[in-house]
């Protein structure tokens, strides 16, 4: 639906997908429930959701004083995990994961964990993904990974004439930049993200409900620093019907490159439009 995330991200970056942008090729379409809440404003630094765990990480990561931050001790033959503090077993989630390109290096491993997943071991491996307790998505390979085996990989539509360039069939995986969102649907047991602006649909279905899910991460790099912040989420109900109107009506503005002051509007209404405008824009 070409929503874009500008508002969320740091140092100005863009995440909006475009006709020109090799991600929108690849990208699902989103449900009512998403794109409402993708429109809507991000919750405040320093929610409670933004937190990694003080407790629940390898004692080879170390945490910011904010919590919002884990920076990997440059340690050997190990790999290590973090989580979140707080989990959510409903409703509709994002998080951000920020996490350099250049602080990967291999088994670099974004995805949701119940509170039993191991978070260290000795040697290299996949550590989020690698038992039936945590669902993982390695970023430098694209693999998914499940109970310590691979679930293919993600997204799995690969067809696309933009990324011919960037893959071949001995080396299919795609770079994925900087900044990633976590999209996780407690309800419906599906995990997905979105890059580039671009929702790439459910990486992982079939998730246990009823049980408390925790962003999560494994590294294996030393010096690698990934920031976690919670953006908004949603209960079980449906989208409000003015919330979807507003959607509507900025999608629709912005298709005819109108602006909220060429509507009979009231001042308030056009206000109230005009923030969804920012929001997509």
């Amino acid at each position: 639906m070409g929503l874009r995330l500008s508002v969320w991200l740091h140092s100005g970056a863009e995440c909006t997908p475009s006709s020109t942008s090799p991600w929108s090729s690849l990208a699902v379409p989103l449900s009512a429930r998403l794109a409402v809440l993708l429109g809507s404003s991000p919750a405040p630094p320093g929610h409670v959701h933004s937190q990694w765990s003080s407790v629940h990480h390898s004692p080879h990561f170390l945490l910011s004083a904010c919590e919002e931050e884990v920076t990997r001790a440059p340690v050997e033959q190990s790999s290590d995990g973090a989580r979140a503090e707080r989990g959510v077993r409903s409703g509709l989630h994002i998080w951000e994961l920020l996490w350099s390109p250049e602080q990967r290096g291999s088994h670099a491993v974004i995805g949701v964990s119940t509170k039993n997943c191991p978070l260290q071991a000795s040697g290299y491996s996949v550590l989020v993904g690698g038992d039936s307790q945590s669902w993982g998505w390695e970023l430098k390979t694209n693999q998914l990974w499940h109970d310590g085996k691979s679930a293919g990989y993600y997204p799995g539509k690969r067809n696309s004439q933009h990324f011919e360039q960037h893959f071949t069939d001995s080396d299919p995986s795609l770079d994925i930049p900087n900044q990633v969102l976590l999209v996780l649907d407690a309800d419906a047991g599906s995990l997905g993200f979105v890059v580039n602006g671009s929702f790439l649909g459910a990486a992982f279905g079939e998730l246990p409900r009823d049980v408390d899910l925790f962003p999560a991460v494994s590294s294996v790099r030393g010096g690698a620093t990934i920031r976690l912040r919670y953006l908004n989420g949603a209960r079980r109900e449906p989208p409000t019907l003015m919330a979807l109107c507003r959607l509507s009506i900025c999608e629709n503005l912005k298709k005819h490159q109108s602006q909220t002051e060429t509507l009979p509007l009231p001042p308030s209404l056009q206000r109230y439009l005009s923030s969804g405008l920012q929001l997509t824009e």
